[in-house]
């Protein structure tokens, strides 16, 4: 049987992974990332045992295609959740990382 702060860092996974899976790929620009951000925040924010989301897009990694816009990649989010278990609490983020070229989930605490 799996521990609360076990159990808090599994919600953790799953709402930065559902960050990732569900928004890369969202059509983006400068001008609309901010929106895109609430809404990403907004949506795992409703899911069980979520304490608090926080979601950037790295805009310097923005680009346009010729219609004016590009596409969000995991590399440009960098998210954190608290996840509260029946009083475990776990902190946990999405961030890309260089040496890895890839956006990696990690906890905090």
């Amino acid at each position: 049987m799996p521990t609360k702060r076990e159990t808090a860092a599994f919600e953790a996974g799953i709402k930065l992974g559902a960050i990732y899976h569900q928004f890369v790929g969202s059509p983006v620009s400068v001008e609309t990332a901010e929106s895109l951000e609430t809404a990403m925040r907004e949506s795992i924010s409703l899911q069980p045992h979520v304490r608090s989301v926080s979601v950037k897009i790295d805009r310097d990694m923005l680009a346009r295609n010729f219609f004016g816009y590009g596409e969000l990649a995991g590399k440009m989010i960098r998210a954190e959740v608290e996840i509260d278990y029946q009083g475990a609490v776990i902190r946990a983020k999405l961030e890309y990382d260089q040496k890895t070229d890839y956006p990696l989930m990690s906890l905090l605490d």
